[in-house]
């Protein structure tokens, strides 16, 4: 140093005060302004004496010189920023210059001694020595300080300030003492250290090891290792017991970190947890700060290499102006920087965390910023002012600029506040041997001048000091030269220190270690494997980093980033992928597991699940919490959540992988994150299936330490630390499987252009697997060597007989290989579906009908692919899906890339074995928006035993397919097999492929199998497994079981990294199976055999030549535990195994015959008798305790095969308990039914008590079908879960009904055929009686037999005495279901006819028991010439029930039965009865009204039809007479048919007409009440359409225009030189076709109305609006488009309805 600067630093007048030495002038702090703490404690002052008071110019006595700045003026002396010196005793830090320093304390008063007291009073009190040694000399010990008042002091010669003092701060140690006590609850971080600790894994390592013996039967279950919850609060505070031992051990042997601190700050930082530090030297922006978190000590130099830190406060924006708040850090950076780079150390100073002992010295406070650039601006230009023009270089070069750390609320959210670092690095090469000086600027408040002065600083502890403000020129000289000599040993040492730091690349085998994991020792990352991700918060500057986790297969993350949707990964994520956002609760419910993996969508969408909340959310309960909140709010939901995601019934282990992605450090005992880790761990038994990525390795050792002490577990091994999560992406990106989908898809759409199909779009569409143009085509894996091993593989696996994919027909277009085999009904098929201009509705099916295994689906999908430029082409994939969704899906694939409604390309799509298929196309019409032009095709692969007796019965436009192959078909597998030989080893093994080759042939077929599975050991593990798959194959068609349960029944136990696979252990029966993925009911990989004519033979091998029964496989199915315990498809499985024993075959349904039972429980009762088929459904019962249809096939059992009716009667009753619906409680009445016709057949002679016997088995036959007929109007919808019932066909259950008509009329037969009532007149007696005549007249004082008759008879006369009305009502029951109702579907009109038929014969007995024969009447007539009118009347009524013309349905049915005749005859009866009844009843004058509109129909020209104007008046007088709030729904259907308006839309004048609206409204509620339990599966029928003419001209039926049909379709048959096919009427009015038709046209009147809301309005008269039902909900546009259309109207009896609606504007 020169002389003049040697001069400068020995001037008394020079002033060592930092300060602001910008260009600028320096800020005013005035006390105006702010009132600001200001005057800084002496730290520099190296003996510590008292601060000046007078205001001598050299009186800056600061570290820093922290004297106000220019016209900075304060009363208030209170240090804002500065920790007081003696605090740095009570923590250990440099000792003062006396060689005192302050012992430790115990922690309790009472324990002190003298000595304790003494220091405690000099060290921390700082009272005076003299007081402090008089209370020693007075034997002051803790004990008796803690009982003293303050008189007490005062008399043992304590002044009275003193006395004060000491007094509060006991009181003050004493409550932070019973704070702090063991026994007292404790927050979750109380373990945090209150020294100057740096939470090295050294001293972790101690504390914990130490636990190990006393926290092991705490922390550590017997099982898993895993903490129990109840425990964790005991356990904390045991931990922080060890730690603060260690800890205390630790300070009193001396550290290296120095702590400023009191007894606040000591408390609050056991109270708050330790924060991680930003890497030194580090742009890491990853880093995020908690708020009110402590970070570790300020400590000093130790190493040079090692950053010192320190933690400053800047004024707020209410104290200071922003020229103010940069003056202050400006000048503490550059004061800071100077004192480290001439002690040549490394630091970090932060702005916003405090340093004040009583605010809680490090605690995270955070600053509001405004303005970034202003702080980064005003650095760049501070070091020209307060550095030397010759050493600013240098200070450039150590000083980094400021590191922006963002402060997050405790809940995890962000806050508006920040922490500002600025690191220095003084290094050796910048600082050589130099000193630098600190230029500061400091203006005299008296003079208002401002002048420069140098400051030297350097780093004393854990502050800095300005060793040139001594006010003594020579010691100022004395330390300088000091300096010197001091930083020449500084400077080598730093070189030294920073030559042996250099790094070295890491040889770690972190990246082999990451393969590892991800591929669990394989080649590639299997796209298979189930995902589930843990995570916390990430920062934005990284989530660029984590795009390998969009190219995962991700079930579910769980993000403990409540803004993570917001800013975080959930949004980076969802900005290409969709995800579903959930809460923990979400997965906590009652539901089944299959259940809640429909209603969350899991395996088809990814679970986005917020563990800690959302900050978007309106809801509290969904609000972040913090972490001590959390654990007890929420962490049992966790809980619940792990339990269900980990359930072995929704993920196999084996194809589950957890990572944690840790990208904070988890310093918290009881952290959420933590927390879920050990949820995880106890659930899946261990860490084999977790990876935990680190951001760095501090945040690794800290995560490994906890783990540690909760689990008992070192997770090293499953752990990556030493990759940035660049490399991580890049590794896992690069061990991916290659894609064997384009990365671009592109759909069809008009004029031959195409559309991108978007990844995120096409994964809202859930149900269907979609085929884009370029299927295929430019694919990741075609580019790899291992293409030619892919294409092999799936070659090979499709003609062994898994499902074919769109690869198949791909790779058969490929450059010298053979064509796809094109079948025979290709062509066909092709043509079927290509014309779409002749299609005339918007939506249309095809059936293609073929037998089980014979390549129908392949068939169509072959179809499907060479289609896919002209259609969207899409197969549904997801057989479980709902018609609606199905439907809404089809829709949105319609209009994908269409901004307008017109000019859609048509879906194509596939569904296979789709049991509702009418359904679904009414779902698709109401879904779609566009009704001129075809939307969608339906292709419906249907399996069946009969596919052509299918086809000749269906009415939809279809193809049929058999098991039988032509010539030509022979030829192309043979070829095809020859091409199959140059390319796989052993093709004849391809044994499904194979079959077809041979034709089917069952001899082929059995030879395989019997060389295969001659030498099987039925009783083996592989034994068994074989016959389970062989009895379930062969008789649940589709049915299979999972691969890991597969591979647990033959003892396969290592599921993660399995040496030995299923095919290896089942070899050679492997070949006989196959292992597919499954997606209806979760994602796995399932086994099953490669064809069901396998699957049969197989069965027959076990049970022929391994003498293995079907009972006792059976059996054996019952009795395996491991089937029913959780594993993947549980639920499918399990009720594949109840179907195998319940589901009865029906024609109707498929099936090649009707069975009683199922074909199982058949079989084993025609080969191994009935003690068998008791003793398997006995144990199925058993197994399946719950279920209700066991029981019900048991009490089946009995009634029908073995007539044991107690037996029966009692299961029956069984299954009535465990649950109650129609079906059920039918059985039960079919079970009474069947004793009683048992009872009549067994009775030769009907005797009184078999008679007695008889009665009283029909009357409980009754009630039980009347309870079902109840039960019918209220049964629940199918079991979602059932999944062989939930989409057949909704039927209302009328087997209540049909089973009490066949009771009752067999009672009556043996009733009415008695031997004692063969007399005529005493059967005609009998007969009164039975039609509620007295039962007195039977009596016959000399037959004693037949009086017991009428004795028994007597006895049940009011069950007797019912049985015809009864029976009346049953028919008019069946009269009106029937008419005014039809079935939903086609396939139920053949079961209807069915019904009717068998309906219809009850009907001919009833009337053979109760009418009089014409000869009897008129012998009778002849007796009694002057018969009575009322007679005649009964007569009449008598005549008309005969004709079934009685009631109004039954003459609604006469336009389908009866020729103009016999109508004529039954109109004249009907004129009788109206003109000769004593009262007109409104229903027989409704009855009569529509006899003459049905003659009409029939016959226009008949005399004997009333003028439309008279049958007006009748109606009109029926009407005044019912009202409109009546249950005869036919009166107000007659008012529509009648008093519809007319053709000009004006209204008659009478006031009925007028009220037509109203008589609508009451037609469709009478109709609801009478009827709407019916309407899931019977909608109404349009029997009349309003035609052109006027009166009753206008009433068009629907049979004439069935007629009209008819004729134009022979001729047209005729014609063409083909026999008319009647059959396709249906699909006639189905297509839309009949309403084209000319001469229907000409019968019809059009009428114009408005669509709104979705439905039609039509307006008559100016205010009347009568509204209208479209038939077919597709036909009225989505959006509530009000727009003029037309339509033809039909009646029904619900209201009016539009047909062929039309809109007039297109």
């Amino acid at each position: 140093m020169d002389a003049k600067k040697k001069d400068q630093a020995s001037s008394s007048s020079c002033l060592s005060v930092k300060s602001d030495s910008s260009k600028d002038e320096p800020p005013d702090f005035s006390n105006e302004e702010r009132n600001l703490q200001c005057t800084k404690t002496d730290r520099m002052d190296a003996n510590y004496k008292t601060r000046p008071t007078s205001p001598t110019p050299l009186s800056h006595l600061s570290d820093r010189s922290r004297t106000p700045p220019p016209y900075f003026v304060s009363e208030d002396k209170d240090d804002r920023n500065v920790t007081s010196v003696t605090a740095q005793f009570l923590a250990g830090g440099p000792q003062a210059k006396t060689g005192e320093h302050e012992p430790a304390l115990p922690s309790l008063i009472e324990n002190w001694n003298k000595e304790h007291v003494k220091d405690w009073l000099i060290f921390k009190l700082r009272v005076r020595h003299e007081i402090a040694q008089n209370l020693y000399d007075q034997e002051l010990s803790g004990a008796c300080l803690v009982c003293y008042e303050k008189q007490d002091l005062l008399e043992l010669g304590v002044p009275l300030a003193p006395a004060i003092q000491i007094i509060r701060h006991v009181e003050r140690f004493r409550r932070h003492s019973e704070t702090s006590e063991p026994n007292v609850r404790i927050s979750r971080s109380y373990y945090e250290p209150k020294e100057g600790e740096g939470w090295k894994s050294t001293e972790m390592q101690v504390v914990s090891g130490n636990m190990d013996e006393n926290l092991e039967t705490e922390t550590v279950s017997s099982d898993s290792g895993i903490q129990s919850q109840s425990s964790t609060l005991e356990i904390l505070q045991e931990v922080r017991t060890k730690i603060r031992s260690a800890i205390d051990h630790k300070t009193s042997n001396g550290s290296h970190f120095h702590t400023e601190t009191t007894d606040n700050a000591t408390f609050l930082q056991l109270k708050r947890p330790m924060c991680q530090i930003r890497p030194f030297d580090s742009r890491n922006h990853s880093v995020l700060y908690i708020e009110h978190d402590i970070l570790p000590p300020a400590a000093g130099p130790t190493n040079l290499l090692e950053p010192v830190h320190e933690y400053q406060l800047l004024p707020s924006a209410n104290e200071a102006s922003e020229k103010e708040i940069l003056y202050e850090f400006t000048k503490e950076v550059c004061c800071f920087a100077a004192s480290c780079m001439n002690s040549r150390t490394n630091g970090t100073i932060h702005f916003g965390v405090t340093n004040q002992p009583e605010q809680g010295h490090g605690e995270v406070v955070g600053h509001k910023i405004t303005s970034f650039r202003s702080y980064s601006e005003a650095f760049e230009s501070c070091l020209g002012e307060y550095f030397e023009e010759k050493h600013i270089n240098a200070a450039r070069m150590c000083i980094r600029p400021p590191s922006y750390i963002q402060v997050r609320h405790q809940d995890g959210t962000s806050s508006d506040k920040w922490v500002i670092e600025v690191d220095v690095i003084s290094s050796h090469l910048a600082m050589q041997d130099n000193i630098i000086y600190t230029l500061l600027s400091i203006r005299s408040a008296e003079e208002k001048q401002q002048s420069k002065t140098e400051c030297l600083f350097v780093r004393e502890g854990t502050r800095s000091i300005n060793i040139s403000a001594d006010t003594n020129p020579r010691v100022v000289q004395e330390k300088i030269k000091s300096l010197n000599d001091k930083v020449k040993l500084w400077a080598s040492a730093r070189k030294k220190a920073e030559e042996k730091d250099e790094k070295y690349p890491s040889q770690g085998n972190q990246g082999q270690r990451l393969k590892q994991l991800i591929t669990r020792g394989k080649d590639a990352f299997e796209n298979s494997l189930q995902v589930i991700v843990v995570t916390d918060k990430c920062h934005s500057s990284q989530l660029e980093q984590l795009d390998f986790l969009r190219e995962m297969k991700l079930f579910a993350v769980l993000d403990f980033d409540p803004e993570s949707d917001v800013s975080g990964t959930c949004s980076f994520y969802k900005a290409v992928h969709i995800a579903n956002l959930h809460y923990p609760c979400m997965y906590t419910t009652q539901d089944s597991v299959t259940a809640i993996m429909q209603k969350l969508n899991l395996f088809k969408q990814t679970s986005w699940v917020f563990c800690n909340g959302r900050v978007n959310e309106d809801s509290e309960t969904d609000k972040p919490l913090g972490p001590s909140e959390w654990l007890k709010k929420r962490s049992g939901e966790i809980n619940n959540m792990i339990s269900l995601l980990c359930n072995p019934d929704l993920l196999s282990k084996d194809r589950l992988l957890v990572v944690f992605i840790l990208h904070s450090e988890v310093t918290d005992i009881s952290s959420p994150i933590l927390e879920t880790f050990c949820a995880i761990y106890r659930t899946l038994e261990g860490s084999d299936n977790m990876l935990c990525i680190c951001k760095d390795c501090d945040v690794f050792e800290k995560w490994r330490q906890l783990i540690e002490c909760r689990c008992k577990e070192d997770i090293t091994s499953k752990c990556i630390y030493e990759l940035n999560l660049n490399e991580i992406s890049s590794t896992i990106k690069k061990l991916k499987e290659p894609q064997t989908q384009s990365s671009r898809r592109f759909l069809p759409s008009t004029g031959l252009s195409s559309i991108l199909l978007e990844t995120k779009d096409e994964e809202l569409m859930t149900v269907l697997d979609i085929l884009c143009e370029n299927e295929c085509e430019n694919t990741e894996i075609e580019t790899k060597d291992s293409f030619q091993e892919f294409k092999k593989k799936t070659e090979a696996g499709f003609y062994r007989g898994g499902q074919v994919s769109w690869w198949n027909f791909y790779l058969s277009e490929m450059k010298g290989s053979l064509p796809f085999i094109k079948r025979d009904k290709y062509n066909e098929l092709y043509d079927l579906i290509t014309p779409i201009e002749s299609y005339k509705t918007p939506c249309v099916i095809v059936n293609l009908f073929h037998h089980p295994g014979c390549g129908g689906t392949t068939l169509a999908m072959h179809v499907l692919w060479n289609l896919r430029s002209k259609f969207r082409c899409a197969v549904v994939k997801n057989n479980m899906a709902t018609n609606s969704e199905t439907a809404t899906q089809v829709k949105s694939l319609l209009t994908y890339g269409k901004q307008e409604q017109s000019g859609y390309i048509p879906v194509l799509l596939l569904v296979d074995n789709w049991d509702d298929v009418e359904g679904l196309k009414q779902c698709i019409l109401n879904a779609a928006s566009d009704r001129k032009q075809l939307m969608a095709i339906i292709l419906n692969c249907e399996r069946t035993s009969f596919p052509d007796e299918s086809t000749r019965n269906s009415c939809i436009a279809n193809v049929s397919i058999t098991n039988k192959l032509s010539t030509r078909e022979q030829g192309l597998f043979s070829e095809k097999f020859e091409q199959l030989k140059n390319n796989h080893e052993k093709p004849e093994t391809f044994y499904a492929f194979m079959i077809m080759t041979k034709n089917f042939s069952e001899d082929y077929i059995s030879n395989i199998v019997s060389n295969i599975v001659k030498d099987l050991d039925a009783t083996s593990q592989k034994g068994r497994l074989f016959s389970f798959l062989a009895l379930l194959n062969t008789y649940v068609n589709g049915s299979y079981m999972s691969l890991s349960l597969c591979e647990e029944l033959v003892g396969i136990r290592n599921a993660l990294r399995k040496q030995e696979t299923l095919d290896d252990k089942m070899n050679p029966y492997s070949t006989l199976m196959i292992i597919f993925p499954v997606e209806e009911h979760g994602t796995y990989q399932a086994v099953r055999f490669l064809h069901q004519m396998i699957a049969c033979k197989c069965l027959e091998v076990l049970t022929q030549k391994h003498n293995l029964s079907r009972a006792e496989i059976t059996a054996n199915i019952l009795h395996c535990e491991r089937l029913y315990k959780s594993c993947m498809g549980k639920d499918f499985l399990v009720q594949n195994i109840q179907s195998m024993l319940i589901t009865r075959h029906r024609k109707q349904q498929g099936d090649d015959k009707d069975t009683l039972f199922s074909p199982l429980i058949e079989a084993i009762h025609e080969e191994e008798g009935p003690d068998k088929i008791k003793e398997v459904l006995e144990r199925a019962t058993l197994r399946f305790d719950k279920s209700a249809t066991l029981p019900q096939a048991l009490a089946r059992y009995f009634c029908l095969r073995e007539k044991e009716f107690d037996s029966a009667l009692k299961w029956a009753m069984d299954a009535r308990e465990k649950k109650s619906n129609s079906y059920i409680a039918d059985t039960v009445g079919q079970v009474y039914k069947s004793h009683l016709k048992k009872e009549i057949d067994d009775s030769e002679d009907i005797t009184p008590e078999t008679l007695e016997k008889c009665i009283k088995l029909a009357s409980s036959a009754v009630t039980a079908f009347r309870d079902s007929q109840e039960l019918a109007k209220r049964d629940d919808p199918l079991d979602v879960l059932d999944i062989h019932n939930k989409k057949r066909q909704k039927s209302y259950n009328t087997s209540g009904y049909v089973g009490e008509t066949e009771v009752m009329i067999n009672l009556l037969d043996v009733i009415t055929k008695l031997p004692v009532f063969r007399d005529r007149h005493k059967r005609d007696t009998m007969l009164q009686f039975l039609k509620g005549g007295p039962v007195s007249s039977l009596n016959d004082s000399s037959n004693t037999l037949f009086n017991q008759f009428v004795a028994v008879l007597a006895d049940n006369e009011r069950f007797l005495v019912s049985l015809k009305p009864r029976l009346k009502e049953i028919f008019n029951f069946f009269e009106n279901y029937y008419t005014y109702l039809k079935p939903r579907s086609q396939e139920r009109e053949t079961v209807d006819e069915r019904n009717k038929r068998k309906i219809s014969e009850y009907f001919r007995k009833y009337m053979q028991m109760f009418r009089i024969s014409e000869e009897e009447k008129a012998s009778e007539k002849a007796s009694n010439p002057k018969l009575s009118l009322s007679q005649e009347l009964i007569d009449q009524k008598c005549y008309l029930e005969i004709k079934r013309a009685d009631t109004f349905a039954g003459l609604l049915q006469c336009l389908y039965d009866k020729g103009p005749s016999e109508m004529e005859h039954i109109l004249q009866k009907w004129q009788f009865i109206s003109d000769n009844s004593p009262r007109r009843y409104v229903s027989d004058t409704v009855s009569f009204i529509l006899a003459n509109i049905v003659l009409h129909s029939l016959k226009p020209s008949g005399k004997l039809v009333k003028k439309y104007e008279e049958l007006v008046r009748l109606l009109n007088e029926a009407v005044q007479e019912e009202g409109t709030h009546s249950n005869l729904t036919e009166l107000y259907y007659l008012s529509m048919l009648l008093m519809w308006p007319t053709q000009d839309q004006r209204l008659e004048s009478s006031a009925t007409y007028k009220n037509i609206s109203v008589y609508v409204t009451s037609a469709k509620k009478s109709f609801h009440r009478r009827f709407s339990h019916m309407f899931p599966a019977r909608s109404p029928v349009a029997h009349f359409l309003l035609g052109k003419s006027s009166g009753l001209r206008r009433i068009v039926s629907r049979m004439k225009l069935d007629q009209i049909l008819t004729n134009v379709s022979g001729q047209q048959a005729s014609f063409s030189g083909q026999r008319s096919q009647p059959q396709n009427l249906h699909h006639l009015w189905q297509s839309g076709a009949a309403w084209n038709e000319p001469e229907v046209q000409k019968k019809l009147l059009r009428i114009k109305g408005k669509s709104q809301n979705g439905e039609i309005c039509v307006y008559y008269g100016g205010n009347l609006k009568i509204p209208v039902r479209p038939v077919y909900l597709g036909d009225i546009r989505s959006g509530n488009s009000r727009e003029d259309v037309s339509f033809y109207l039909g009646f029904t009896m619900e209201g009016p309805v539009a047909y062929n609606i039309r809109y007039e504007n297109e």
